[in-house]
């Protein structure tokens, strides 16, 4: 299963960005709303659409999402926040959903030969 890597790029002074493990590329990019009202969309980030997976759909703790993604727990904490704010105004507002990656991404390889990508 290959696992894939999103990062913002970074310019200048500061702390480098960390990468986010991601475990796949969502195959679905857009929901839209039944009418389409024609507004603009909200855009949520993999890294995003990452913590909802784990925290809501497989019922991890923020610890343990942390540990998958490979970042802090506030992180994962801020990711999540982002993310339910976002679909929840999309689903009053009607807004239609896009899923983009917000950054680069690239797939890598773990230790033992196989496909991890991170962020």
């Amino acid at each position: 299963m290959p696992r894939w890597c999103w990062r913002r790029r970074w310019f200048g002074v500061g702390r480098p960005p960390t990468y986010v493990y991601v475990s796949l590329k969502p195959e679905v990019s857009e929901f839209l709303p039944k009418p389409n009202k024609g507004l603009n969309p909200t855009v949520i980030t993999y890294p995003e659409l990452e913590a909802l997976k784990l925290v809501d759909l497989e019922n991890l703790s923020y610890e343990e999402a942390a540990l998958h993604m490979g970042v802090s727990r506030g992180t994962v904490w801020r990711l999540v926040r982002s993310g339910r704010r976002k679909v929840v105004e999309a689903l009053i507002a009607g807004r239609p959903i896009s899923i983009e990656p917000g950054g680069e991404l690239e797939e890598v390889k773990d230790s033992e030969g196989g496909d991890v990508s991170k962020a």
